[in-house]
């Protein structure tokens, strides 16, 4: 590959501003995919997923084998409009700085030249490879979750562009996400007059907050976080009403199951007379999970990185990404294929730039030897 060329496409897509909520922003980077993809070949189809969002932009390649191969990668990034401008790219000694350059335009990138050098090569053992580039993942795939979903269910191996841990670690498992509401319901009073006819939401609430901050730990990996808490409206009002917002990670779908339903078992037992609690639960990320099958992809991968010289450990995390979705319908899916980078979502955003080349050789040949597993 040319590195040339990928830092000057690299600095293009980083000053567009691509923040999950500015459709024409993301329609902009799905523009450029669009146009890559047609060019080396692919057949591509876009589709809006939202109507208040950009593209997801699917890309097909047939080639000469059997196995179907899934790339992933985001278009979105966490930044307000006018970022790009206020902090343009730059590189400083061996880093590039700029909104989104690691997450996941840098990763982004990655895809676009593995499939790029294959496809010169002639080095297409594949039965089909897609690129899938989503324009929500930063939001949590409310649009695109149907499609990648579908996506992985028809593919073999699923591998996921989001760039790698700061110390170039793959990323072998995400922790599943579930995220609750409780709304508490009491009975108001005044306050000072005649307080023994109210029921305090506000305090059921609050004990309520106690009984699932200890839900912290009951599996190990499990986090409950009431991060979210709305009460009353005047101080001399018993409050009436209290809403939760909570969410909760594991890394396992039981584990998950377990802690959700020890918050149900919370909520229907009250600690205050006259209140009571009602769970909503929104749409669940499901756990990837660190299955055997991921497990020897990244054998595979830590094989080919001792080729290149490079040493590579697999390593979970707490966050999700559209990987969660891919191992959430049973593919087995390795996460962390792009360049090394860190500092996602803040101002000092940085990728490093020698690790792009080995990086992109590692994703292209681990395309190519899964491709031709039997």
């Amino acid at each position: 590959m040319n590195l040339d060329d990928y830092l000057h496409d690299l600095k293009t897509l980083v000053g567009i501003d691509s923040g999950s909520y500015d459709a024409a922003g993301v329609n902009k980077i799905g523009d450029f995919v669009a146009e890559r993809l047609g060019v080396l070949g692919f057949d591509v189809e876009r589709r809006q997923t939202l109507p208040e969002l950009g593209d997801i932009v699917i890309g097909r390649r047939r080639g000469t084998g059997s196995r179907r191969i899934l790339l992933l990668a985001h278009m979105d990034t966490v930044f307000a409009s006018g970022t790009a401008a206020a902090r343009p790219f730059r590189t400083s000694g061996s880093r590039a700085y700029g909104p989104g350059v690691c997450d996941d335009k840098a990763g982004l990138l990655a895809g676009l030249y593995a499939v790029q050098t294959l496809v010169a090569q002639g080095r297409e053992p594949y039965g089909e490879l897609v690129l899938c580039a989503s324009p929500d993942e930063e939001i949590g795939a409310p649009g695109s979750r149907p499609v990648i979903e579908a996506l992985g269910g028809q593919a073999d191996y699923a591998l996921c562009l989001e760039c790698a841990r700061e110390n170039g670690d793959l990323v072998s498992a995400r922790k599943g996400v579930a995220d609750l509401t409780v709304v508490v319901e009491g009975r108001a009073a005044h306050a000072g007059i005649e307080p023994e006819r109210g029921a305090n939401a506000a305090l059921a609430a609050a004990h309520l907050i106690i009984g699932l901050q200890e839900l912290n730990g009951l599996v190990p990996g499990v986090t409950v976080n009431a991060g979210v808490i709305r009460a009353g409206s005047r101080p001399n009002v018993v409050c009436p009403e209290a809403r939760i917002e909570i969410e909760v990670r594991a890394p396992a779908v039981r584990d998950l199951d377990t802690v959700l339903h020890a918050a149900d078992r919370l909520a229907a037992d009250s600690r205050v007379p006259g209140t009571r609690a009602t769970v909503r639960r929104g749409p669940i990320t499901p756990p990837m999970e660190a299955t055997p099958e991921t497990l020897g992809m990244l054998a595979l991968a830590q094989a080919i990185a001792s080729e290149l010289c490079l040493q590579i450990e697999g390593a979970p995390t707490g966050g999700v990404s559209d990987a969660n979705l891919t191992a959430g319908v049973g593919t087995p899916t390795l996460d962390g294929l792009g360049p090394v980078g860190g500092d996602d979502h803040s101002e000092t955003e940085w990728l490093d730039l020698t690790s792009i080349v080995p990086r992109v050789t590692l994703l292209t040949t681990l395309i190519e030897r899964l491709s031709e597993r039997q």
